[in-house]
């Protein structure tokens, strides 16, 4: 599950030891340091809260057929912060306007890049793993046993959808 807190919204995080601190994102934003029911009564922190719920994102995936979901999280700068489920091989795609940034959440993937003059590499990525796929370089993953990725992508994107060894070969129209 992939919780989206909308800006300028109060919300808290319980950790591990108990301890519980009450945010307003973005980040800075103001926090409390104690455990209080409603942060916005406290110290005239009601200025500029607003009263919202999260996005809540279910990212699993039916794996008895279904190739993937995917969910736009949110906007970022020129592109969007996106949670992606899948199983099988990707298509290919570059960004223009700058790197992508790659989580593993879940999962393990072959992240297949063409870079330079040589044939194209391939990286195993597992869970934990961030991966920065640098700007106008054609990458792709596959993932036989399935893998759950966030990212950073930023746009516009060249995509091409059908299956090629190396995309730096496919004859390309200009936008």
């Amino acid at each position: 599950m992939i919780a989206v807190i909308p800006q300028g919204a109060w919300h808290r995080a319980l950790s591990a030891e108990g301890k519980t601190e009450m945010t307003a994102t973005p980040f800075p934003g103001d926090h409390i340091e104690r455990d209080v029911d409603d942060p916005r009564s406290i110290d005239g922190k009601l200025a500029g809260a607003i009263a919202v719920t999260p996005s809540i994102i279910d990212a699993t995936v039916d794996n008895r057929g279904s190739q993937g979901s995917a969910a736009r999280l949110a906007s970022y700068r020129d592109g969007a912060l996106t949670a992606t489920k899948f199983a099988g091989k990707g298509h290919w795609e570059s960004h223009l306007a700058g790197d992508e940034l790659i989580h593993v959440l879940d999962g393990t993937a072959t992240l297949e890049i063409a870079c330079n003059d040589g044939p194209p590499k391939s990286f195993a990525l597992r869970a934990g793993m961030i991966a920065v796929n640098p700007q106008g370089t054609w990458h792709r993953f596959h993932s036989s046993e399935g893998v759950t990725l966030m990212t950073a992508t930023p746009s516009p994107s060249e995509v091409i959808e059908f299956d090629v060894d190396d995309p730096r070969r496919v004859e390309r129209k200009p936008a």
